[in-house]
């Protein structure tokens, strides 16, 4: 990568990022094939991709359940499966369109289709934010809303300079790991943040590596183990103003395990 700096992602780690990345991730990543559940407009991935990134925001519904309810029409009651129909919409909707501000913001408004009223979808929130566990407790206070707008141009200005770089396969997996920690803790929207972001992750992989990276179980995994994934969120620090990322390291590592734990 020849990029000296960037606006908002730091890079202070990617060399021992690369230097850990384990050199089987590629021939793990090529080696990645479609369900044969798989079928005209059914995608299995992309319902495991749905269900286990909502499962990770409380949504009690199963895979198999949701895998009935799309591939055989298994009827349910809406309140089961809407929010995880949104969701799998999103992301057929990043499939067929490429990585861009206004597409984030659309594919935003997809997945809170029925979390948010329509005036807040895709739109920057103006108030503060925090995150609190399943405990009640604080797990980390959000950008203030006066810079939210600011640091998301210069997310998306990273994002348009790094879609136009030419990245090895470890640095497009630190980027897309990197692009999912600082959105979530930057939590540009009234809800729908962590969704979003996980989506935002896959997106990015998508744009450098094809449509293969649809195929990754990421969600599953942090769902799996959420407590880590939390963990490693919160390890960066509470205040947005304080974050050290110095300390993200087992965060971004926890996409290209996804793949070891698929096998």
């Amino acid at each position: 990568m020849h990029i000296k700096e960037l606006n908002i992602l730091p890079t202070g780690l990617l060399d021992e990022y690369v230097r850990s990345f384990d050199a089987d991730n590629a021939k793990k990543f090529g080696s990645l094939t479609d369900s044969e559940l798989t079928a005209g407009n059914f995608s299995f991935y992309v319902s495991v991709s749905a269900v286990f990134s909502s499962k990770i925001e409380g949504e009690s519904i199963e895979l198999d359940s949701f895998i009935k309810h799309k591939r055989f029409e298994v009827k349910y009651k809406p309140d089961y499966t809407r929010k995880i129909d949104d969701l799998y919409d999103a992301y057929l909707f990043a499939q067929n369109n490429i990585l861009s501000p206004q597409n984030i913001a659309a594919a935003h408004s997809i997945i809170t289709k029925n979390i948010l009223h329509q005036t807040t979808r895709g739109v920057f929130r103006k108030n503060n934010m925090y995150v609190l566990s399943g405990e009640g407790k604080i797990e980390y206070v959000a950008a203030l809303p006066g810079i939210v707008v600011a640091e998301m141009n210069k997310l998306y200005a990273d994002i348009e300079l790094l879609l136009k770089t030419e990245l090895s396969f470890e640095e497009t997996f630190f980027f897309a790991s990197l692009l999912h920690l600082v959105f979530v803790k930057i939590h540009p929207y009234e809800d729908g943040n962590g969704r979003a972001a996980r989506l935002l992750e896959k997106w990015f992989l998508s744009q450098k590596l094809g449509q293969k990276a649809w195929l990754i179980q990421s969600e599953k995994f942090y769902y799996n183990n959420h407590a880590g994934y939390y963990r490693n969120i919160r390890l960066l620090g509470i205040e947005y103003e304080n974050l050290d990322f110095s300390k993200a390291l087992t965060f971004l590592q926890m996409l290209p395990d996804s793949m070891s734990a698929e096998l």
